[in-house]
């Protein structure tokens, strides 16, 4: 019995082996592939800015010189920051610009060395002389420094995207909170310039838009008071300027700074003063501390030795627009970033307490507008209470059913 069993054990255990064997063959076939390793992406961001010239005297507020592109470096740096983990890197091509120089061949230089994408702090006009002429190239064009309107209506292009506000979404943003306070009559002072003018159309606009009433509307006629080296008999005559009228608001319009600043605390009547100067809507102010922008404060302190501007916001959420849609899809191409910045799938963090995104109508970004004094912040637009079917951002600016721009 013993012998029987020492001799047909082993038959059973060959068996099993063989079946083991013959199994491992297929198991191992089947292991799943390793995936492909990325090979590393160099995405080249251009940004296009005349640099400010530095004021022939003291001048508290002077522009300074790197104004925006201080912002695009700092884009940059987070980019790489975000990027070395996904073995993506970024480079800023910079482009100064000399007081004649020509935009277009600067921006042609730069598709010609591969560069893609082009953050541009230029007026208007010169933002689409850039935008038609590399429009071919499929190079994509971001709108740091020009709020006209029209770039989002009859003259947009579907190569350029506009990461400031526009001017209607700033006086709407200051329109709510005049609505909210329940100061609807707006005494509407407009100065001399093609941009206070625009300015001013965008405020009455949205007088109209939140219901609010312009009971007075008048030019300024007084020059530049607010830059004036001491007191001049045009002073007095500016001080009875708003003489009998009925209004809980002074709206300014002076884009140059010229003279807005002497209206506040000189009005006959006691009454605040907003617009361009004063209360200010405005995309970027160093008193804004919430949502991390402290920490971007401090970050763009370190870099560039001076506060933060909204230029240079600006011209930060350009660049890191991109270097946030390349991370995502991993990839660089024109062709397939173009379309998926405004997917729905697309939102920029920007410290501003939701992700931003651009509108597929007119290519402007969605964003919130901050209501600021010069010390402290004093409202963030779109107020409570203000509903869109879509988003309530949309209630800041031009909304599909309004708008002129077409886009072949």
């Amino acid at each position: 019995m013993q012998d029987r069993a020492s001799h047909s054990g082993p038959g059973p255990l060959l068996a099993a082996l063989a079946l083991l064997t013959a199994g491992a063959g297929p198991a191992l076939a089947q292991e799943p592939a390793r995936p492909p390793v990325q090979a590393p992406i160099e995405t080249h961001i251009g940004v296009i800015y005349r640099p400010q010239e530095a004021p022939a005297s003291y001048d508290a507020e002077a522009v300074p010189e790197d104004e925006g592109v201080a912002g695009a470096r700092m884009g940059i740096a987070d980019d790489n920051t975000t990027g070395r983990f996904m073995k993506q890197s970024f480079v800023l091509d910079e482009k100064a610009l000399a007081a004649d120089a020509d935009p277009v061949a600067a921006a042609k230089d730069l598709v010609a060395k591969g560069v893609h994408y082009l953050v541009l702090t230029l007026p208007a006009d010169q933002v689409l002389k850039v935008a038609d002429a590399v429009k071919e190239s499929g190079a994509v064009v971001f709108n740091a420094g020009a709020p006209d309107d029209r770039l989002r209506g009859a003259d947009c292009r579907a190569n350029v995207f506009h990461v400031l506000p526009s001017r209607a979404m700033l006086t709407d943003a200051l329109a709510q909170y005049l609505t909210v306070m329940r100061w609807r009559k707006v005494f509407l002072i407009v100065g001399p310039t093609e941009a206070d003018k625009a300015y001013a159309d965008a405020m009455r606009h949205s007088a109209r838009k939140f219901a609010l009433k312009v009971t007075a509307d008048k030019p300024w006629t007084f020059g530049p008071l607010a830059k004036a080296r001491g007191d001049t008999p045009t002073r007095a005559e500016a001080m009875v300027f708003t003489r009998g009228l009925d209004y809980d608001m002074a709206v300014v319009a002076d884009e140059e700074g010229d003279w807005g600043d002497y209206v506040p605390y000189r009005t006959v009547d006691p009454r605040p003063v907003g617009g361009t100067q004063g209360l200010t809507p405005t995309t970027w102010s160093p008193v804004l501390e919430t949502w991390g922008a402290a920490q971007a404060q401090n970050r763009f302190r370190r870099l560039a030795g001076r506060l933060m501007r909204p230029l240079d916001y600006q011209a930060w959420m350009a660049v890191r627009t991109v270097g946030d849609a390349v991370t995502a899809k991993k990839a660089n191409d024109p062709a397939t970033i173009a379309p998926f910045l405004t997917d729905p799938a697309f939102g920029l963090p920007a410290y501003k307490g939701t992700s931003l995104s651009f509108r597929p109508w007119d290519h402007q970004m969605r964003q919130p507008v901050i209501v600021v004094q010069p010390k402290s912040m004093v409202s963030v637009a779109p107020e409570q209470g203000f509903l869109h079917q879509r988003s309530p951002l949309d209630t800041l600016g031009t909304d599909l059913p309004e708008t002129t721009c077409k886009f072949p």
